[in-house]
Order: structure tokens, then sequence, then C-alpha cells
């Protein structure tokens, strides 16, 4: 007869295929949804973001960073946690909380001429931005493109810090 097979597991296997050719499964029934794109903003220029939610609750992850050479680069990270209102409408808004560091160093041509005339050097051959904080935090997504803006509550570490940060980006929803 059947060598390693019952009848009753045969009649359960099939059984368990029948019950599953009649159930369909679409993504739009999970409620997880991630999303990837890309943004703009002051003071990292461009940003890689990722996004992770759970139904109304979302986490963001974006960075970026760029070497030119000495005394010539940017990087950036952010991360946040938000509640999203109207998430399967194609418009929605993010509620949240958001922390991160940036940092920006470009060459300062007047002070480098400074210094080559007096064989000294005087002053910081370049200027720098530096800022680590936690924010509040809203985004408005308008099909896939959104506007963030955030205003820091606390600052870990501050030099010519921005009193309000803004992101305009793309993302799509992969799941």
């Amino acid at each position: 007869m059947l060598h390693g097979f019952s009848i009753k597991r045969t009649i359960l296997a099939l059984a368990l295929l029948v019950s599953l050719s009649f159930g369909e499964f679409t993504l739009e029934d999970l409620p997880l949804r991630f999303s990837a794109g890309a943004s703009i903003g002051k003071m990292t220029p461009v940003m890689a973001v990722m996004g992770l939610g759970y139904e109304n609750a979302i986490l963001y992850a974006e960075g970026m960073g760029v070497h030119k050479g000495d005394n010539d680069f940017w990087c950036g990270w952010r991360g946040g946690l938000a509640w999203t209102f109207f998430w399967d409408k194609p418009f929605n808004l993010d509620l949240g909380v958001s922390g991160g560091y940036e940092y920006a160093r470009a060459p300062n041509r007047m002070h480098q001429a400074l210094n080559k005339n007096n064989e000294m050097i005087l002053v910081f051959p370049y200027n720098y931005r530096e800022s680590a904080e936690i924010s509040l935090e809203i985004r408005a997504h308008l099909y896939g493109f959104y506007s963030q803006i955030a205003y820091p509550v606390y600052h870990f570490l501050k030099h010519d810090e921005p009193k309000f940060i803004w992101r305009m980006g793309y993302t799509v929803n992969v799941l």
C-alpha cells in the first residue's frame, strides 16, 4: 500500500490544499507597510529614506554622506517614530518624534587666503556646522511626495544649528 504515509495524513494534506485554494491572500490585507525613497533638505542635502510601519505607527530611518576631500564633506542620519493619520489614503499626516546628527564642513576660501598671506594659521580654513538633537516633527504626504518640518526641542551638540529642520522627498510604498 502506501509506505510511510497513512490514509489519515493524506486526507489532512488534501484538506489543507483545498482550504488554501479557497482563500485568497493579498498584500493589502497585511497591516505592515514598507517604504523607500530619497529626500533633500538642510543641512544634509540628500538622504536615502526607509520606513517600516505597522498599521498607524511608523519608524523612519534616513541618512547619507559625501566626502569630496579634506575639509569638504557632509554626512547625516535621522530616525523618527511617528503616528500616521489616514495612512490608507492618498493624503496622510505623520506626527511624531525624531532625532538625528548632521555635520557639514566646506572650505572657506577667504580664510585660506588670510592664512596663506600671513604664512600661519590664524583662522580655520573651513566652515562647519554640526547638530545633534531631538525634535518634534510633522510630515505631510500626497501620492508619495512629502514635506517634513521638525522643531528641535533638545540639542546634544550645536554649532550653527538650525532653528527648524525641513526636508522634502518622495517615497514609494513597497508593501
